[in-house]
């Protein structure tokens, strides 16, 4: 069960500073990586024939060339064969998502100088994304949402959905049914590290994308850190986490849950609460050992608690600097006032602000993506937005009269760097 431990007892720092210091350690495993490192080349090499032998291997599914690609009317099936409530709250999740991300759009600019030199910046899409969507025990629909929404807002062309088939053949039909919902009709069943390498390289079924974007397993994160550079991709996730601030006045029973919500996603999670209050640290376990009894996932909770704690401080500013130091993928902030707080959270992902904000509302309805960064890059780095599928292309055009003008401080630094070609670019144009 999660321990408690007390940032002013030194023989439980070296704990605390070993939880907050969290980093992707499953990129240094050497094994993974050799793994995928060989799939990435034969699939390469091979195209659809590793595809093949690789679903076989690792998903126990034979598949022929012809049923990588989910059909039209296996996708028909899937949209007949869900519940209406559950496309309707597909169609409420996006239209949230959608408003969320259209905020986001930028506009191309240019500005024309009064000696006629002209300066702009375009903003494009992306032509072809693929999307990785991880199979497992449980579909992930949420994840078809926070990965293809944002770049449809952007207006990508077309957008590749790669998800593992499960041991009878098929595709989750919710997650066939909520991409024909949003428009997504190019779906291929297939997963791990032979997807990213099929969407980085093509086979001859499945294109090459531009970029790649969706978290997975350890042998996924290693494929998408391998193919960048031939792709562009989201980001490098480890397995995702939460940190709460609460003080004396939060409710323990809220607090229990959504480390519990948090704890179940992976055994490798990390559910981390820092409070001012010895009482609230104590009743929160007790909560967490009452809330759960019969929960589906406990044996994954279980073991995703030992990578947790609560951690019971002297003050409130101690609890922030401890949120800032970790830079947690969600952060919930748990106080009386919590507003006067948010000035002062320099690092996190998502910030969650009340005690009727729990992260459920973010990965699912709120609107911004849920594809978050982890293992405390949040110090450098963003969530999935519509940027992500943008591409910028800065434009110049200058008048004889701009280029006269600086010509002279043009071809001295280019001689400075002992480029005279460069120079000699820009002076050849006044000796015709």
């Amino acid at each position: 069960m999660v321990n408690i431990l007390h940032s002013w007892d030194d023989k439980e720092k070296a704990r605390i500073n070993e939880l907050l210091a969290r980093t992707n350690l499953l990129l240094r495993n050497t094994e993974a990586n050799l793994a995928v490192h060989e799939i990435i080349n034969d699939v390469a090499a091979t195209g659809d024939k590793g595809l093949i032998k690789y679903t076989q291997r690792f998903d126990g599914v034979k598949l022929t060339p012809k049923a990588i690609k989910v059909s039209s009317t296996e996708i028909r099936n899937a949209y007949a064969q869900v519940e209406k409530e559950f496309l309707d709250t597909i169609r409420l999740a996006s239209t949230n998502i959608t408003k969320f991300h259209i905020k986001q759009l930028r506009n191309s600019w240019m500005v024309v100088e009064t000696n006629g030199g002209t300066l702009a910046q375009l903003y494009r899409p992306i032509e072809r994304v693929g999307i990785y969507i991880p199979g497992g025990s449980a579909p992930l629909v949420s994840t078809v949402l926070m990965t293809a929404m944002p770049a449809k807002v952007a207006g990508v062309n077309q957008i590749v959905l790669c998800t593992p088939p499960g041991h009878d053949g098929q595709v989750s039909p919710y997650i066939l049914a909520t991409a024909h919902v949003i428009g997504i009709n190019e779906i291929y069943k297939v997963g791990g590290a032979q997807s990213i390498a099929a969407m980085a390289f093509g086979t001859q079924t499945i294109p090459k994308v531009d970029k790649i974007v969706g978290p997975g397993n350890i042998y996924v994160t290693l494929a998408k850190k391998a193919v960048y550079g031939h792709v562009a991709i989201d980001m490098i996730a480890g397995p995702t986490e939460i940190a709460i601030i609460a003080d004396e006045e939060a409710n323990p029973v809220f607090l229990a849950a959504d480390l519990l919500a948090q704890a179940e996603h992976d055994p490798l999670s990390s559910s981390i609460l820092v409070t001012t209050s010895q009482e609230i640290a104590s009743r929160v376990v007790e909560q967490i050992e009452k809330q759960i009894q019969g929960l589906s996932r406990r044996e994954i909770i279980e073991k995703a608690l030992n990578n947790s704690a609560i951690i019971v401080v002297e003050s409130i500013d101690e609890a922030i600097s401890m949120a800032n130091t970790f830079a947690s993928e969600h952060l919930e902030i748990h106080v009386k006032n919590p507003w006067e707080l948010l000035g002062r959270i320099e690092h996190a992902g998502c910030i969650l602000m009340g005690e009727h904000t729990p992260e459920s509302v973010a990965d699912y309805f709120a609107g911004p993506s849920h594809v978050l960064p982890t293992s405390g890059t949040a110090r450098f780095s963003s969530p999935l937005t519509v940027d992500d599928f943008v591409k910028k292309t800065s434009l110049v055009c200058w008048s004889k009269q701009e280029l006269d003008t600086f010509k002279d401080d043009i071809m001295r630094m280019a001689k400075i760097e002992g480029l005279d070609a460069h120079a000699r670019a820009v002076e050849i144009r006044f000796d015709q």
